[in-house]
């Protein structure tokens, strides 16, 4: 394992550690909960903060901090196997969808924006657990995203049931439409030997030799881990902060 991938895998399992913290400024009911009291809730300043982190760093959080992602590394010792079935990661925009627009059904509801309060819902405290009754709502994320990963292959929760990455891939979308400088992947064809270890190595199951071999690394799911940037024997592979040009 190089360096770059043991702090990597280092801090996004630390920030697993911190989940029954950030969850809250994760969860996909805040946001509609406190819609209907027309409230702006810390969920939902993430969630736009996501967006505008991506304009730039595409989804290097998914890759180097998502808390969901870490436990999704630890539970890759269990199972590696890649997604099959890549059409199950649609699931996540129909998810999304439906947060989006019952988000704005209970501000609609409640009249409109009344207050913007990033730490409304953390009454008992920031630390989620704090409340007895959310260990129900927090073991219930960890089970689901458990269940994720056996029956469907590795990071498959974030592949297919993620409603915070839909906000990072049309981020990155708005990004290239605007011609704006990001953090991306590069390639060079030409020095590619075709012993797909990239393609094995990648955590969101792409086939990144594929990629390599039509020049062409733009892949939504890709969450610029680097891990075949590490892997690759010819150095075929690498970062840029550039435009879509």
């Amino acid at each position: 394992m190089s360096k770059r991938q043991s702090i990597r895998k280092a801090i996004i399992i630390g920030m697993f550690f911190t989940f029954p913290i950030t969850i809250a400024w994760m969860s996909p009911a805040m946001p509609i909960i406190y819609g209907f009291h027309g409230i702006v809730v810390g969920a939902t300043i993430m969630f736009l903060v996501h967006f505008f982190i991506a304009l730039f760093l595409g989804r290097a959080f998914c890759g180097f901090a998502c808390p969901g992602g870490g436990l999704g590394e630890c539970l890759m010792r269990i199972n590696d196997k890649g997604l099959k079935n890549t059409k199950l990661r649609f699931i996540k925009y129909i998810i999304w969808a439906l947060l989006v627009i019952a988000t704005i059904v209970s501000f609609i509801w409640a009249g409109g924006i009344r207050e913007v309060d990033f730490f409304a819902g953390l009454e008992d405290g920031w630390i989620f657990l704090l409340a007895p009754y959310r260990y129900v709502i927090y073991f219930g994320v960890l089970l689901g995203m458990l269940a994720a990963q056996l029956l469907l292959g590795k990071r498959s929760f974030c592949q297919c049931g993620c409603w915070v990455a839909p906000f990072m891939i049309i981020g990155t979308k708005v990004s290239d439409w605007l011609k704006l400088p990001r953090l991306r992947l590069k390639t060079n064809a030409g020095s590619c030997i075709g012993c797909k270890q990239c393609s094995k190595k990648c955590p969101m199951s792409l086939d990144v030799q594929a990629m390599v071999e039509a020049e062409n690394m733009k892949n939504a799911e890709c969450i610029l881990c680097g891990e075949c940037v590490d892997v690759c024997p010819k150095k075929s592979i690498s970062y840029a902060f550039k435009n879509n040009s």
